[in-house]
């Protein structure tokens, strides 16, 4: 069975930095292009960043966190991050990686992804 576990999140205050990991098991993570997309309270799934299945590849992210979020991965670890600095009040989500195996770098993906459980991230005062 497939595994993609994610850790992270949590409360932080607006400008504050945070980091969101995910690690992969049970598949051969280094063949993946992966992406992260995020559900804001009421709001439908908002596609966040994606990045090709290379160390040091292609990086695409949204407008709404274009300079402000980094994507990143490390192969030999099987594990994704998401760098998010400079927080807004408006990035408050729940947040899930899941690989980019079919559809465009800016899809939110479907059911055939491999996805991760989620995890809250709230940016408050």
């Amino acid at each position: 069975e497939v595994h993609v576990v994610q850790s992270g999140g949590g409360l932080v205050q607006p400008g504050g930095s945070m980091r969101l990991t995910c690690a992969a098991s049970r598949f051969t993570f280094k063949t993946y292009a992966m992406r992260w997309v995020r559900q804001a309270p009421g709001k439908e799934l908002e596609w966040v960043s994606s990045m090709s299945r290379f160390e040091g590849g292609q990086t695409y992210y949204a407008d709404s966190v274009k300079g402000r979020f980094v994507i990143s991965r490390d192969n030999a670890k099987n594990t994704l991050y998401l760098q998010m600095n400079s927080l807004k009040l408006e990035d408050t989500a729940v947040y899930y990686c899941a690989t980019l195996r079919t559809g465009g770098w800016t899809d939110t993906g479907g059911i055939d992804e491999y996805w991760s459980q989620g995890t809250q991230v709230t940016v408050s005062s």
